[in-house]
């Protein structure tokens, strides 16, 4: 993939082919991605759609066992769908420019309340929190 660094982390578990072998399943090639990890043993990894809906449960299994079998605790893998809970590009990109238009240029002499529910009514706060 070239939207991936050239080194990053993964569980020793997974075998070198296994992860070439499953790069062509995702989505950009976008293999799962550690990005961070907290002094308990837990971790966030980013991991792209698999493209093949009969190989998805195989693959997504694999992985998250992997993901187990290197946590300290063996804690169970929790996994959520950003694409459903958090704005895409395209929405943060238009509460920006709203935010913007808000601020630069609309003149400040609303009230108080109308100008905080126009803040409102961007969706930038909300997006950024």
């Amino acid at each position: 993939s070239t939207s991936l660094p050239e080194y990053f982390v993964v569980p020793s578990s997974l075998a070198d082919q296994d992860l070439k072998l499953f790069s062509y399943s995702f989505i950009g090639r976008r293999m799962p991605l550690w990005s961070w990890n907290h002094p308990n043993g837990s971790a966030l990894v980013r991991m792209a759609n698999i493209k093949d809906v009969l190989q998805q449960r195989r693959i997504d299994q694999r992985i998250c066992n992997a993901i187990t079998r290197s946590h300290p605790l063996r804690s169970d893998v929790y996994k959520s769908d950003l694409d459903k809970c958090l704005p895409n590009i395209q929405e943060i990109q238009a509460a920006h420019i709203k935010l913007k238009q808000l601020c630069v240029n609309e003149p400040f002499d609303e009230t108080e309340e109308k100008w905080l529910s126009s803040l409102e009514n961007t969706h930038w706060l909300e997006y950024i929190r």
